[in-house]
């Protein structure tokens, strides 16, 4: 089972470049960054996604063109079987998911179009800092230096 924060779920436009993306947020983290900023998310709480629940929230979210786990939880089924739901009844959206593990599985790579890897280590910076150890891939490609703009490095 996966489970998400509602009340975290919002519309963004800077975590996947040149999307208008829905993040939702997802619990039981598998990370231990020192310097977390959503430490609550290691809990095991919030509400079950399942595919009824992504259909109302792409539903009550129009022009949104990617979706976002902000996580992987702990489930790694549960996670496959959102992506493989997405792909077949939202074929129009894009599928990302961060994981703040060094890596993951060939499966999670095939099942969504962007994966971002990499605990925050803040010594190394956001993803936007060149000198990050996070990496985001779109189909294997990294593309994390599309975050390095100038002005927005820090």
């Amino acid at each position: 089972m996966i489970k998400y924060i509602p009340e975290l779920t919002d519309v963004v436009l800077e975590e996947i470049p040149d999307k208008v993306t829905l993040a939702v947020e997802i619990s039981n983290c598998q990370g231990s960054c020192p310097g977390c900023h959503s430490p609550f998310l290691k809990e095991d709480i919030g509400e079950e996604l399942t595919p009824a629940v992504v259909d109302r929230l792409i539903a009550d979210n129009y022009g949104i063109n990617c979706f976002l786990l902000l996580g992987e939880g702990r489930d790694m089924q549960a996670l496959l079987g959102i992506a493989e739901h997405l792909r077949t009844a939202h074929p129009e959206l894009e599928r990302a998911v961060y994981s703040g593990r060094v890596e993951v599985e060939p499966e999670i790579h095939a099942a969504f179009d962007y994966v971002k890897v990499g605990p925050y280590i803040e010594a190394a910076g956001p993803l936007n800092h060149p000198s990050t150890n996070q990496r985001l891939y779109h189909h294997g490609e990294d593309i994390t230096a599309r975050f390095w703009h100038k002005g927005l490095e820090g």
